[in-house]
Formats: C-alpha cells, sequence, structure tokens
C-alpha cells in the first residue's frame, strides 16, 4: 500500500464516525491546516481548499470554523476517554492498569499526533459553552486515570504522596507527544508507548519484576 492509500485509510478509521463523506473530508482538512497554521490563522477557504471543495460547500456541513474544531475535539476526547476507561475498568493490579492505561494513551498522542496537537493546544478557540463540554471529558479523563493511581497508593504499590500531582504529571507527559512526535522519528508508537509505561511506573515506584512489569515481557 502506498503512502497515500495508507494515509486514507488511516483517516477512514479515525473519523469514520463523521458522515457523509465530505463532511469527513472537511474534517480532515480541518485537522492539516489547524495543525500546520494554527486555528486562528487558518481561513474557511484554506480548509475548504484542502478538502477539494468550495467555501460555500463547507457551509451546508458547519456553520462555523469553530464548529470543526468542536467537531474534532469532541471526537478526539472522547477517544482518549475511552482508551483510560478501558484501563480503568479491566482487571488485574494497579501497577498492569497503569502500565496499559499510559501505553496505550502515549501511543495514541503518537499515532495521531497531527490531530493530538490540535485537539490538545487549540481547546482556548472553542467557544464558552463548547469548551465546558470538552473540559468536562478531560475531568472525566483525569478521575480514570487518577484512581488507578490511587489504587497503587492504597495498595502499597505506588510510592505516590501526592496522587492529582502525580496524576496531572503522568498525563502531561503522555499529551506532550503530540508536540514532538514525528512519523520520520527513529521511534514508533509502540516503541513511544513501551517507553512512557515504563517510565511512569518507575516515577511512582512500581514493582518492576512482577508479571508484565516494568521490566517483564508481555506480549
Amino acid at each position: 500500500m502506498g503512502a497515500a492509500a495508507e494515509q486514507a485509510a488511516e483517516e477512514r478509521e479515525e473519523w469514520g464516525g463523521v458522515t457523509p463523506d465530505a463532511a469527513r473530508r472537511l474534517v480532515s482538512a480541518a485537522v492539516e491546516a489547524f495543525a500546520e497554521r494554527g486555528y486562528h490563522a487558518t481561513t474557511t477557504r484554506d480548509i475548504a481548499g484542502r478538502a477539494g471543495m468550495s467555501p460555500a460547500a463547507l457551509y451546508i456541513h458547519y456553520k462555523t470554523k469553530e464548529e470543526l474544531l468542536y467537531r474534532i475535539s469532541g471526537i478526539g476526547h472522547e477517544k482518549a476517554l475511552r482508551i483510560m476507561g478501558a484501563a480503568a475498568e479491566a482487571e488485574g493490579s494497579a501497577t498492569e492498569r497503569l502500565r496499559d492505561a499510559v501505553r496505550t494513551f502515549a501511543r495514541w498522542h503518537a499515532e495521531h499526533h497531527t490531530t493530538a496537537r490540535v485537539i490538545q493546544y487549540e481547546l482556548q478557540a472553542l467557544s464558552p459553552e463548547h469548551y465546558t463540554e470538552i473540559a468536562d471529558l478531560r475531568r472525566r479523563t483525569d478521575r480514570l486515570l487518577r484512581q488507578i493511581i490511587q489504587d497503587g497508593a492504597d495498595s502499597g504499590e505506588f510510592r505516590a504522596d501526592d496522587v492529582p500531582g502525580t496524576t496531572l504529571a503522568v498525563l502531561s507527559l503522555c499529551v506532550d507527544v503530540a508536540r514532538w512526535f514525528s512519523s520520520d522519528g527513529p521511534r514508533t508508537p509502540d516503541e513511544v508507548g513501551a517507553l512512557y509505561a515504563d517510565l511512569v511506573l518507575r516515577m511512582v515506584g512500581a514493582p518492576a519484576g512482577g508479571p508484565g512489569g516494568a521490566t517483564g515481557k508481555s506480549g
């Protein structure tokens, strides 16, 4: 499969819930434009042009540029919430759940670094109403990770005197992947996920030698 076909396949997977096809093309084009130029420097004409459409056609699907950003932010943050929720609700020790949460969360920010850069760093451009909705998704994601870390602290698996502060540090570490990751860089998304999981377990003083621990082998 060529590079163009691979990119198209990734976009279909990432934005599969956006219909019809024209709306999906606009979302994909907006992500590219916002990531490259920033939200405020991007015009609706820029977005429509990247999608191969006229500016008038854009307004059939999205009333404003901000509505596009809201749609992108909602999808991205709901995905983040599902990732964290799956790890928090899984069976296993706090160490295993934290490892899985960080590995998957960091890997997603690498695999979808362009989208993640937009949803994480353009939040202030949302309307107050939309920002409130997205902020709620972020708080729910925070609470899920915080509970995993709290479970580990309560069980003695983790050394985390400041659970809220530790949670913030872990989330910040993973989110920042979107800022620096490059598909042409030396690490794959899987390698980034594995590295960050190991670093976070070391950060909280988790046992390294247990099943699936920081130095253990996992499938």
